[in-house]
């Protein structure tokens, strides 16, 4: 019998070989591919990622929006009206500069971590996913959280003209971080240089524990979803060739989610994953913005906030000053955020593993 001749446009070999996830080119190309499914997520939601910022920190001048679901979209206009379009994206190069080695090293940590956790297909468990999902967040913390500590705060500022006729001038990224590398800190007794850098880790204690949830979850919320759609072989998949594993030779047909599936799981996830860890992530919005509470006159009916609070004094604070509702304070507008995050940042991910054939 003769062979058949393959489709026109495509390899005289439509198997391919599963790439090992231990060599160095794969490290690399899913570090690209991360990295630029994070800066493109990010960028898609810009604009409410610095209201809800706004509404987290409880900024004077925006907190009348909070609390309904419209109010996002009037501090948006607010914002415009007296910034224009670049008020609206007011941190977002900070953002850039954190996402891409924060992204970066997230996607790529999971993909080796879950090559040493769950080497088999038949490994994998939901708790696995999320040990291996919460072990890539945290790893992508420490190089990324001085830069998102540097961004909350360039979005928190809010500078009023001093007369009617003068300009408004947003405070620049260079400006923003001497500021903060100069704020007094308790071991700046001992080191300038070691309390200026450890002021760039204010509240990264509550990060590592919201990371944990919020990677963990998101990560095992959509490998959970991913696998069970490829289970029922239903009409939201598919086929995208043949891959030989790398051991053993074996040939199995690859699928791959359809545009709007994609984006649905991604969604999902995200919105699980928020759900888990907002509480730690209001209380680190507060933490990195300590140094310009400290100068905020409060009332003697509202709480006081320390100089330099501990997570738990933190966590006292914002229940004295707003209750329970004051941890989930911008939640709405954090679904708004996340979904569409989740959803662009697993979809441009997946799509870039199969432009760079990984």
């Amino acid at each position: 019998m003769v062979a058949s001749n393959p489709p026109i446009g495509t390899p005289s070999s439509s198997i391919k070989e599963t790439k090992s996830k231990k060599t160095t080119s794969y490290v690399l190309k899913s570090l690209v591919a991360g990295g630029i499914a994070g800066c493109a997520a990010k960028t898609v939601i810009a604009p409410m990622d610095r209201v809800k910022i706004l509404f987290q920190t409880d900024n004077p001048r925006y907190m009348k929006y909070s609390g309904s679901f419209f109010g996002v979209f009037r501090a948006i206009r607010d914002i415009h009206s007296a910034y224009g379009v670049r008020g609206l994206f007011q941190g977002h190069s900070a953002t850039l500069l954190r996402i891409f080695p924060y992204a970066a090293i997230k996607f790529m940590a999971y993909e080796q971590y879950k090559e040493w956790i769950m080497p088999r297909k038949e490994d994998e468990t939901a708790f696995r996913r999320t040990l291996a999902g919460s072990m890539a967040g945290v790893s992508s913390l420490f190089i990324s959280y001085p830069l998102d500590l540097l961004r909350t705060r360039l979005a928190y500022e809010i500078r009023m003209p001093a007369n009617s006729t003068s300009t408004i001038k947003s405070p620049g990224l260079i400006e923003t971080g001497s500021i903060i590398f100069n704020e007094p800190n308790p071991m700046s007794r001992h080191s300038k240089y070691v309390g200026g850098t450890l002021n760039f880790y204010r509240g990264f204690v509550p990060t590592v524990y919201g990371m944990i949830p919020y990677a963990g979850v998101s990560f095992m919320c959509y490998e959970s979803l991913k696998s069970w759609a490829f289970e029922q072989d239903g009409w939201w998949f598919q086929s995208s060739g043949k891959r030989r594993h790398s051991y053993g030779g074996r040939e199995e047909e690859t699928k791959q989610l359809t545009w709007w599936a994609q984006l649905t799981v991604g969604g999902l996830s995200g919105l699980v994953a928020q759900t888990a860890s907002y509480p730690f992530e209001v209380i680190r919005r507060h933490m990195q913005i300590a140094g310009k509470m400290e100068s905020t006159v409060q009332a003697p009916s509202q709480a006081a906030i320390k100089k330099f609070p501990t997570t738990w004094e933190m966590t006292q604070f914002i229940y004295q000053k707003r209750g329970f509702r004051g941890f989930f304070v911008g939640l709405s507008i954090g679904f708004m955020k996340v979904v569409p995050m989740h959803a662009v940042s697993f979809y441009v991910y997946e799509w870039m593993k199969v432009l760079m054939d990984i």
